[in-house]
């Protein structure tokens, strides 16, 4: 499967959007300043992450997490060769249109 986050912009789906959440996960587990900045916000304790892995909202929490802190979603993209605008959609896919977003 290509990666949408490096071509232009395409709807996300539910396989694409788990794939992207799941390499923020990742990301942040190799970030561990990070992960304790997302356990410490979203309340969730770390041996829960488990048995969260395939929840939607959970999901949408891991793309709202970037989302929230401009810094956090740059330097995401950067190391992980995907547009800003993927991570949008993505999270606007998992979150509902009513959800606000800075970008």
């Amino acid at each position: 499967m290509k990666n949408p986050g490096i071509t232009k912009i395409e709807r996300p789906t539910a396989e694409s959007t788990e794939e992207l959440a799941i390499k923020i996960l990742s990301w942040l587990s190799a970030e561990p300043s990070l992960m304790s900045r997302f356990l410490a916000i979203s309340g969730i304790e770390p041996g829960a992450i488990r048995h969260m892995i395939g929840e939607p909202g959970f999901y949408g929490g891991l793309t709202g997490f970037l989302m929230s802190h401009e810094p956090t979603l740059l330097q995401f993209c950067q190391d992980n060769d995907v547009k800003v605008e993927w991570v949008q959609a993505c999270h606007h896919h998992l979150t509902g249109p009513n959800e606000s977003m800075w970008l």
